[in-house]
């Protein structure tokens, strides 16, 4: 056990694009949702900045969870590889084991957890915890993947859009329902990944999927973009959540900007920024003499 935690802030110092917001008043916050045994093996596991200031080793080979802010255009793949050789550096193990606990789009910042050594067992686990998001909508306009990935393919009407509509519409989207991921996604169709078939140009049929919002906020409204705060489970994804509020509005929609703030009881104010992680690498033992 790596140490009790204190209650988590939610608003992170200088975060880019988007400023995390806590939970309206009246709701339940993100940590409330999720399930309570990956909560308390989060805990249990979860390595953070106060950790860091109290010069705590970091036993990586033994496992720990470690909360880090993803920057905007890297993937989360990028993340984990930055990551993982520094982990096989510091400890001079070539083969340590390093995960996470739910990806990101590369045109989305925010909320990554990272697990090491024996705590690659427990990444799924830790996948079912709930997020928040914080999400920035441009309607009249599509692209191909629903977010800024690729350039508009499409524009519609947005003029008859106004905030009464957008207030009414939203709690239709809360609560289970089904959801059809975008093509541009990592779900797997007749053995291939949708993105690779839709890169190809083929035309596939992505069968829906139940997925959980347990809330949606609206922020802001200054026409065409509206600004959406989303707590949900896993599995749902805002881009498509997008593609389907603009629908619903008589128009389309895709993402500006999407900030992943919270998972579970984490926040992005207690994620490592990558510049901490020379720092981070310093309180990993030094591998033993054989």
């Amino acid at each position: 056990m790596i140490g009790s935690m204190e209650p988590l802030q939610s608003n992170p110092p200088g975060a880019p694009q988007t400023t995390p917001r806590e939970p309206a008043p009246g709701r339940l916050p993100a940590e409330q949702l999720t399930p309570l045994p990956a909560e308390q093996i989060l805990q249990e596991k979860l390595y953070t900045r106060r950790h860091l200031s109290a010069a705590l080793p970091l036993d990586l080979k033994e496992g720990a969870v470690l909360p880090f802010y993803k920057p905007l255009d890297w993937t989360s793949f990028d993340l984990v590889n930055k990551f993982r050789y520094a982990a096989r550096t510091a400890t001079g193990h070539r083969k340590i084991k390093v995960g996470h606990a739910g990806t990101l789009d590369p045109k989305a910042c925010g909320v990554m957890l990272l697990c090491s050594g024996k705590c690659t067992k427990i990444s799924d686990l830790l996948m079912g915890h709930t997020k928040q998001y914080v999400a920035t909508l441009q309607l009249g306009v599509t692209t191909p993947s629903y977010d800024a990935e690729h350039q508009p393919d499409a524009y519609y009407p947005a003029r008859h859009i106004t905030r009464g509509m957008i207030e009414a519409l939203l709690p239709r989207f809360v609560g289970h329902q089904s959801q059809v991921p975008p093509v541009y996604s990592a779900v797997s169709v007749n053995g291939s990944r949708a993105y690779k078939s839709a890169r190809r140009g083929k035309n596939i049929d992505i069968p829906p999927k139940q997925i959980y919002i347990a809330d949606i906020t609206l922020l802001s409204w200054e026409a065409p973009f509206l600004t959406l705060q989303v707590t949900c489970g896993r599995g749902t994804y805002i881009r498509a959540l997008a593609r389907d509020i603009g629908r619903a509005l008589g128009s389309g929609a895709y993402l500006t900007a999407l900030e992943r703030t919270q998972v579970g009881s984490v926040s992005a104010a207690d994620c490592f920024r990558l510049e901490e992680l020379p720092r981070l690498m310093q309180l990993v033992p030094p591998p033993q003499e054989s």
